[in-house]
């Protein structure tokens, strides 16, 4: 396991939730929401990694259940290539995660109201915590990684 504090985000269309891990990839936690239309989310999830000191950021791509893109794939996308000209960034498969958050959430109580306040997040976590466990048991970083806003590149750059 690479050692460093990571980000995970879950891009939404109004909002973006955000994770964070461990200095030793064992365990993520939520941050915080951030609000699309008061903040650039882009700029507010650079100030979180500074604060955290992240070495990455774990971005979720959603993906359709049959493999292709979905409405929001793009935006991902899209946001993970901005936030990748200052941080390398991962993109990991995101299916279900919402959906995985959700039901834990409603698992420890939380009905569809109280969820509206943190799924978020909630999302961040599962992606986050999905990408460390994937890389302890594999040995390798998950997903595709970018750098210098977008460009793909190999792992032995």
């Amino acid at each position: 396991m690479r050692p460093g504090v990571r980000i995970g985000v879950d891009v939404g269309r109004a909002r973006v939730g955000v994770a964070r891990s461990d200095r030793d990839g064992l365990l993520a936690t939520p941050v915080e929401t951030i609000q699309r239309a008061s903040v650039d989310p882009v700029a507010r999830l650079r100030e979180i990694a500074a604060e955290l000191g992240a070495v990455e950021a774990v971005v979720g791509l959603p993906i359709s259940l049959s493999g292709g893109d979905t409405p929001s794939t793009q935006d991902a996308r899209d946001m993970a290539a901005q936030l990748a000209l200052a941080m390398p960034v991962r993109l990991v498969d995101e299916r279900l995660s919402t959906v995985s958050a959700s039901a834990g959430m409603r698992a420890a109580g939380k009905n569809s109201k109280q969820q509206r306040q943190s799924i978020d997040q909630a999302a961040a976590v599962v992606i986050l915590q999905h990408a460390l466990d994937s890389e302890r048991a594999a040995g390798r970083a998950p997903g595709e990684l970018l750098v210098d806003g977008g460009a793909t590149a190999t792992e032995e750059d």
